[in-house]
């Protein structure tokens, strides 16, 4: 198996405006070691944090509860961003490109189960709106064959996870599953989008 299939995703017709502060947004699209990866690389992005995202906002849980796949919880990344320089529709962007496929349901490469969805958590009302318009606006174009199964959902809270899985890929570059299926999204990155790729890695 290979990594999955890099596209180049439109430019987003609707986006948040920069609110003139540092902005965090939530996304889940599989594995969050490569998801991690890729964002950790993009110019304007200040820190970027793995966890858990999407379950009841009273429950507690970590890797191996989330691994079960009955907990509603997903693997996600909580980005911190400077909006000035990098706006959250060109995050949707990249992540779309490279990250995540927005047609593929409970899963991403070789990761399966409800914990795996690609998914947009909004943290405010312009990204939501953005979010919204940005997963129509996919449904409506070409790019992928398959119908777009990614849903904005509610961020009830965000769970970091244990202290092993952050910085995982730059701590484990030579880690089988991060050069199988890791290493090509962060190449396609610098590939596609050179102009907001950063060689540093920002944790």
């Amino acid at each position: 198996m290979a990594a999955e299939k890099v596209v180049t995703a439109p430019v987003p017709r609707v986006d948040a405006p920069p609110s003139g502060k540092m902005e965090t947004a939530v996304f889940a699209g599989g594995c969050y070691w490569g998801v991690e990866g890729v964002f950790s690389h993009v110019k304007g992005v200040r820190r970027v944090e793995p966890g858990f995202a999407g379950g009841p906002a009273n429950r507690k849980v970590n890797y191996d509860i989330v691994s079960n796949g009955d907990t509603g919880f997903a693997e996600a990344v909580r980005v911190t961003y400077d909006p000035r320089q990098v706006s959250y529709g060109t995050l949707m962007r990249v992540f779309f490109s490279v990250v995540a496929d927005p047609t593929t349901l409970n899963y991403q490469g070789p990761d399966h189960g409800t914990q795996y969805r690609s998914a947009l958590f909004p943290t405010n009302p312009a990204q939501a709106k953005a979010a919204s318009a940005y997963l129509a606006q996919l449904g409506q174009g070409r790019v992928w064959k398959g119908k777009i199964v990614t849903k904005v959902e509610r961020l009830n809270g965000f769970q970091l996870a244990d202290a092993y899985h952050q910085d995982f890929m730059k701590n484990n570059p030579r880690h089988p599953y991060i050069l199988r299926w890791d290493a090509p999204k962060v190449a396609a990155f610098k590939q596609i989008f050179p102009q907001i790729y950063s060689p540093n890695w920002v944790s």
